[in-house]
């Protein structure tokens, strides 16, 4: 049996980054002859196995072509013929299309090592354009590599503006859209994801909520970047600094949504755009299939997120009731997540990135005199049902008052 480690795993080693995941292909081999030697057939779309002891993936080598729209329309074909060669050229990237012999030698008929050297990514070949699932690929390498300096080839970027405008991009499925955007998010700098994609033209088919924000101005005085869309990639930026949760990341990206609704008229003020942006948030969300505990905190930064600012103003009842609308007073660590996201919104304004933010630590014991109280008064008298969670909540609105007559008397 001929195999052969390729892939990400033979361009992560040649950076010098961790390999995660090992990938081969296998030559000269029939899904027969696999079976015999103890390999399990994991793969539906075309013959891929699990390694006996190892359970790493073992892939015959095949190739592509293409009948169908989307990344589903393609007809696989894989015998014991199929070269090494052939196989690599079906793949997106030329520094993801080299193989590692068993003996340690580099096979990179496309030249991958020259632009791993060149920080380039440039595609393979022409096929590239038939999988749209590579634009979402390509953004997120760029998402991973920002650091080392990478760029995209020219040719690369016109193809792949070229696939949008052809309109193979919007054949993308739910799943996978929402599979890049989820592991773009986990990167060191996922703005970089939909950078890209909106250098592609991509963003406005795929996240077209996000790409209506840029245009959009805001007041000058409080955000000195002005563009809205700016503003929401900066946020972003800055929720990476705070937080390695990607619902956070997620949910700083989004929080202003509903500025892309404000009239005309009203430019640059928008007011009300936290509730304004509840419906396209909704639809986003919907649409990518996005998970349930992305969607709630994404939901209710957008929604409080200018409470939060004005922490110290608030009434002790309206501090309260946000507690309780983000689940916090059950678990705390919901307002931690919630006060990154907002953090990320004070701090992704252009010179405004070393502000301190004193509502954090402010929400922070609010939240604590709330469930500090001593409830076992109330429940050992004689209210019942309803009566019993009013006298709770006038026990805790009582405590955050005494917090807020504390910081009154210790402000400047």
């Amino acid at each position: 049996m001929q195999t052969f480690l390729v892939g990400g795993a033979v361009r992560d080693k040649l950076l010098g980054y961790p390999v995660v995941e090992h990938d081969w292909v296998v030559l000269g081999e029939t899904p027969e002859t696999m079976m015999a030697q103890g390999f399990s057939a994991v793969g539906k779309d075309f013959p891929v196995f699990l390694h006996p002891k190892t359970r790493e993936e073992y892939a015959l080598a095949r190739t592509e072509r293409k009948i169908g729209i989307g990344y589903k329309g393609f007809e696989v074909h894989s015998d014991a013929n199929v070269t090494l060669e052939e196989d690599l050229i079906r793949r997106d990237l030329t520094i993801n299309a080299m193989a590692l012999s068993s003996e340690g030698n580099i096979i990179d008929p496309y030249d991958g090592q020259a632009d791993l050297k060149k920080r380039i990514f440039r595609h393979v070949s022409p096929a590239f354009s038939e999988d749209p699932v590579r634009v979402l690929r390509l953004a997120r390498f760029a998402a991973r590599y920002k650091h080392l300096n990478f760029t995209i080839a020219p040719e690369t970027l016109a193809l792949m503006q070229k696939m949008v405008a052809e309109g193979e991009v919007a054949h993308l499925v739910a799943e996978r859209v929402w599979a890049e955007t989820y592991k773009a998010l986990n990167e060191k700098n996922p703005a970089t994801f939909f950078e890209v994609l909106r250098e592609c033209n991509a963003l406005a088919v795929i996240f077209p909520e996000l790409d209506n924000l840029f245009g959009v101005p805001q007041p000058e005085k409080y955000h000195p970047e002005i563009d809205t869309g700016i503003h929401a990639f900066l946020s972003l930026n800055q929720a990476c600094l705070l937080s390695e949760k990607p619902e956070v990341r997620f949910a700083a990206l989004l929080h202003d949504l509903g500025k892309a609704l404000t009239p005309k008229h009203l430019l640059p003020s928008h007011h009300g755009h936290e509730k304004s942006g509840l419906k396209p948030l909704a639809c986003l969300c919907q649409r990518l299939r996005v998970p349930n505990q992305f969607k709630k905190l994404a939901k209710l930064v957008m929604e409080y997120h200018t409470h939060c600012h004005r922490a110290f103003e608030l009434k002790a009842s309206t501090l309260v009731n946000l507690l309780m609308e983000s689940g916090s007073l059950k678990n705390p660590e919901n307002l931690n997540d919630f006060l990154f996201a907002c953090e990320s919104d004070s701090k992704g304004r252009t010179g405004k990135e070393g502000l301190l933010y004193p509502q954090a630590a402010y929400m922070k014991q609010v939240l604590k005199a709330a469930i500090s109280i001593d409830t076992s008064a109330i429940l050992q008298s004689e209210l019942e049902g309803k009566a019993i969670g009013e006298a709770i909540y006038k026990a805790r609105v009582h405590a955050v008052n005494e917090i807020r007559k504390k910081q009154r008397l210790e402000a400047p």
